[in-house]
């Protein structure tokens, strides 16, 4: 059996490091101070769970091959499952009061429910709650 990572870091490039984290301060994300600096910073999004903003310079020294625009294309998903759907309702509601968009329309599946919003680089961000006992069995 293959072994299971102690934790994740997500790498994204964003344009303007402090208006990124205006913006996820705003959302409700605090920040690791001793991975900040003016090139990167650390987003704590969950137990174990980060995302590395760096700005585009910066992150280009990490890979060889292009930026993509998210603006204009989608290379990634980032999928945040949490605790409610109030918790869904009140974290996209953040980032659409901070300056973000609808990326998608509202999913409610009943056992499922999903929301979705690019920041202000245009990432996608999904946000959704599962309850797990309401799962259709068949």
């Amino acid at each position: 059996m293959a072994e299971t990572a102690k934790s994740m870091f997500v790498n994204l490039p964003v344009k303007d490091l402090k208006k990124a984290v205006a913006f996820f301060s705003e959302v409700g994300f605090e920040f690791n101070p001793n991975f900040t600096d003016d090139n990167a910073t650390c987003m704590v999004i969950g137990e174990n769970i980060y995302a590395m903003l760096l700005v585009e310079a910066y992150f280009k020294t990490f890979t060889k091959k292009e930026i993509s625009d998210s603006s204009k294309t989608t290379e990634v998903l980032i999928a945040l499952m949490v605790e409610s759907r109030d918790k869904v309702d009140k974290l996209v509601n953040s980032a659409l009061d901070a300056g973000g968009q609808i990326a998608n329309d509202t999913q409610d599946l009943g056992f499922m429910y999903q929301r979705s919003f690019l920041d202000l680089d245009g990432h996608q961000w999904e946000i959704g709650f599962m309850d797990e006992s309401a799962i259709p069995q068949g």
